[in-house]
């Protein structure tokens, strides 16, 4: 069973394994950096269907299935799928997702919904509601723009602080330590993030909005676990970008917490901002996902890494909010896994 560890951290006693992961992009992601390292690359951001909003749907339905496929399981092997996005009433993922016939718990936690997804699912496994779960998220440049900011058509110029919304899906599934002991990776703690406002109303500066809240979630897993950045391979955020990774670096800084040597982040991979124009770097639930689900997890498993704190940032605000002069909620969730 989870124990509490502090005031705001599960410990996972019997560290559910990681038994399959995958991650669908883009034509501009597979075009970045880590292109090598996913599972699918399409060239058509409509993935061949009438909308964008179908083509995110199916995104998720392919990593899932590709996840499936890879770890010699079948839908009816996972007793609950724990799924969300950008849009609306997360349509990507009850459209996506429907088909597998799998029962379904919808997120949102905005970019930080991949963190948020496996930390519950981990839980559920942990605690025995679950043998086997999975985690999956996504996103799409084009749909998010529809729905957040201005109509493609429009051509509006975007800002120096401005992230690009990546068009991807990853999925993690998970199952119990004991059936599964040649899983290399499992699961040793997750810390779920208090919500952080700092008055930010910028929608195009989301990096700085998100930045308080990553530093706050880390700050409280460090003092719930007695630990410190330099005990960690890497701690990856997603998705601050430029920005708000430098944020981050100098809040924690001011209260004597140096991440600086070991601190990436999915934002800042997931694109070349040399090469590609995308401003302040990648964001959008798919980003981290895909960096988590491609690159990460397999430096994991070939023992590049060993202990990774992976902390996935989110925007919790809506067109609507934004609309009426909100500022931009946010909040962070930290997701421990370790690799034997």
């Amino acid at each position: 069973m989870p124990q509490k560890k502090g005031k705001y951290t599960f410990e996972l006693m019997t560290t559910p394994a990681v038994l399959g992961y995958a991650a669908v992009v883009g034509k501009k992601e597979g075009e970045g950096p880590y292109g090598k390292y996913y599972d699918q690359c399409h060239n058509d951001t409509t993935l061949g269907e009438s909308s964008w909003e179908k083509a995110e749907s199916r995104m998720q339905n392919e990593a899932v299935n590709i996840a499936l496929r890879k770890s010699n399981l079948k839908n009816t092997d996972i007793d609950c799928i724990f799924a969300g996005d950008l849009l609306n009433q997360c349509i990507s993922s009850t459209f996506g997702l429907k088909s597998l016939d799998i029962p379904f718990l919808g997120q949102f936690g905005a970019c930080s919904t991949m963190a948020q997804t496996l930390g519950i699912a981990s839980l559920f496994v942990e605690s025995g509601a679950a043998v086997r779960a999975a985690a999956v998220t996504s996103s799409h440049f084009c749909s998010a723009e529809r729905q957040y900011r201005f109509p493609l058509e429009y051509g509006g110029q975007r800002t120096p602080t401005a992230q690009w919304t990546a068009t991807a899906a990853g999925c993690v599934l998970l199952g119990k330590r004991q059936d599964n002991p040649g899983a290399k990776i499992g699961l040793r703690a997750v810390t779920f993030g208090r919500i952080a406002d700092f008055g930010i109303k910028d929608a195009n500066n989301m990096g700085a909005a998100m930045a308080p809240a990553a530093a706050q979630t880390l700050m409280d897993f460090f003092k719930d676990s007695e630990s410190s950045p330099q005990e960690f391979d890497l701690i990856l955020t997603g998705d601050l970008g430029f920005i708000g990774s430098e944020l981050l670096e100098e809040i924690l800084g001011k209260e004597g917490i140096d991440i600086k040597p070991v601190h990436n982040d999915c934002g800042m991979m997931i694109y070349d901002r040399e090469k590609q124009d995308v401003h302040a770097g990648g964001s959008g639930c798919g980003c981290s996902a895909a960096i988590l689900c491609s690159a990460i997890l397999q430096q994991m498993e070939q023992g590049q890494l060993h202990n990774v704190l992976f902390v996935g940032t989110g925007a919790l605000m809506s067109p609507t909010s934004s609309q009426q002069g909100e500022s931009i909620p946010s909040v962070a969730h930290l997701v421990y896994l370790t690799a034997t």
